[in-house]
């Protein structure tokens, strides 16, 4: 494309553009319809977007929950010589086969490993609560650690009454409160007789669901999995680190050991099967905006066509009158996604208590939204407003000047090709989904359906000229008069309703005068 075609080309965009602009601010009620129209499914996308970045815990995130207060933290899970990540998130056996622990480490030998002046805390996750509730066993998750420790304490926060300090004292989370339908102070007894008293709420931000704290003098021998916070007296040696990868003992820092592989955790890739069904599913959805849509610019058009004529009439060609209707489709498009990103991003930051709650079980990430992810959001809402408006451009340029001009509609009957492609899509949707279904395939009766849908969609104007023609036989109800106009021209038909009702008038009153 040569140069002056290429301007040729941006300064008749930039012209339909402005058009399109101006016919949205003079059609206010179609313009919030397909705003609204296109905007919903974005503020659906945008929102599990939002949350989901949220959600996502970045890294630092992550061991900021499990470290606390603490510089580093120790899980002595083996007792053979392990390698770990630059980050203590996983370990694996140097040689040989993971040889697990018989019991639990104690803090005597935990200190032995450390510097001098380190000081260390237990924490034991993993433990079960069980008790009785009404006439059922129920088994609660639970887990063992000194509240009032400076290492433990962020770990957790109190809501109300105090962290247990003492063997027969917990604290409870807000669903398990709930859930036993007790309170501060009241007895809990578990199902092999001991009692308990309910001293505290507390909230651990990695798990919002039933959850019971006990205080950190459980029994050596209790079940569960142990992890030592530890307060260096400075900043951690290499060499401590290799020494306790010999012992077996993995480490958690804040900053990452050197001379370790950073391992990354990406986004889990779909398999062929769950990436077929969503890209189905998608490709659905997109074709139902583009089905509710369309509408919409073809009823725009209809009543823009004398406008089109007289662009026409100007000097315009068939590819102007596509693009002023394109044109529509791009800045709908483009408007209600930008109003579904709007809106999609404020509710998933003001739905984070549900989504926390109800949804997830746990505290969201800081702020954040999903760039890449809206962005293609947005790509794919301008991309349903342009193919909406796609078949009312085609009508667009084909429509004839004079009776544009007229105010008339082209009374030419659809393209039979159209009807032959659209009963091809049919048949063959229709087949691919009976056989998708015979072999249980999930991809195939999406892509069969989807495919049978496109071809009623092209069957659709040979569909309803069929339905206006039979409607002659029908009886002259009121019903059956309104379903008979319907496929009918409007404008034409109400200019012919008005000469025959002035023809009529003007009988009557020669009857009158007598003439």
């Amino acid at each position: 494309m040569t140069g002056g075609r290429l301007a040729a080309v941006r300064g008749s965009w930039r012209t339909a553009l402005r058009i399109a602009r101006r016919e949205a601010r003079r059609s206010r009620r179609r313009t919030l319809l397909v705003l609204v129209m296109i905007a919903l499914p974005v503020l659906g996308l945008s929102f599990a977007a939002v949350s989901y970045d949220m959600g996502d815990l970045t890294r630092a995130e992550r061991i900021e929950r499990q470290l606390g207060g603490a510089d580093v933290a120790l899980r002595w899970e083996s007792l053979t010589a392990v390698r770990q990540d630059a980050w203590g998130e996983s370990a694996w056996p140097v040689e040989g086969e993971w040889v697990g622990r018989t019991r639990p480490a104690t803090a005597e030998e935990v200190r032995a490993l450390l510097p001098e002046g380190s000081r260390v805390a237990r924490t034991r996750w993993w433990m079960t609560f069980s008790t009785r509730i009404g006439r059922h066993v129920e088994s609660l998750d639970a887990r063992a650690l000194d509240l009032t420790d400076p290492l433990t304490r962020p770990l957790a926060r109190v809501l109300d009454g105090r962290p247990p300090v003492r063997p027969d004292e917990i604290a409870v989370s807000p669903a398990a409160l709930r859930r036993l339908d007790t309170r501060i102070g009241n007895p809990v007894r578990t199902i092999d007789g001991a009692t308990y008293r309910v001293v505290g709420v507390v909230e651990y931000p990695d798990n919002l669901r039933e959850v019971i704290t006990l205080a950190a003098v459980t029994p050596e021998t209790a079940a569960g999995s142990d992890t030592w916070l530890v307060d260096l007296p400075g900043p951690l040696d290499p060499g401590l680190a290799d020494r306790l990868n010999a012992q077996g003992i993995q480490i958690v820092v804040r900053d990452p050991l050197p001379g370790r592989e950073e391992l990354t955790r990406g986004m889990r890739v779909p398999d062929a099967d769950e990436a077929g069904v969503v890209g189905v599913v998608g490709g659905l959805g997109l074709l139902e905006v583009v089905l509710l849509v369309g509408p919409a610019f073809a009823v725009s058009v209809r009543r823009r066509r004398r406008d089109l004529a007289l662009v026409a009439v100007a000097g315009g060609d068939a590819s102007h009158l596509r693009r002023i209707v394109l044109a529509d489709g791009v800045v709908l498009g483009a408007g209600g996604a930008a109003l579904g990103l709007l809106l999609g991003i404020g509710a998933a930051f003001a739905g984070r208590p549900l989504v926390e709650q109800y949804l997830l079980g746990e505290r969201l990430g800081a702020y954040r939204i999903f760039p890449a992810a809206l962005v293609a959001i947005a790509a794919t809402a301008v991309l349903a407003g342009v193919l909406a408006a796609m078949a009312p451009a085609w009508t667009a340029a084909r429509q004839d000047v004079t009776t544009g001009l007229a105010g008339r509609r082209d009374g030419s009957r659809p393209r039979r090709r159209w009807l032959l492609i659209g009963v091809a899509l049919t048949v063959a949707g229709t087949a691919i989904a009976a056989f998708a279904a015979g072999r249980t395939s999930q991809t195939g009766v999406l892509a069969g359906v989807a495919l049978g849908e496109l071809g009623l969609v092209f069957c659709t104007p040979t569909l309803v000229g069929v339905l206006g023609r039979a409607g002659r036989l029908l009886p002259l109800t009121p019903p059956a008069r309104v379903a008979r106009r319907q496929p009918q021209p409007v404008v034409g038909r109400a200019g012919h309703l008005g000469g025959d009702g002035r023809r009529r008038r003007k009988r009557r009153a020669r009857r009158l005068r007598g003439e």
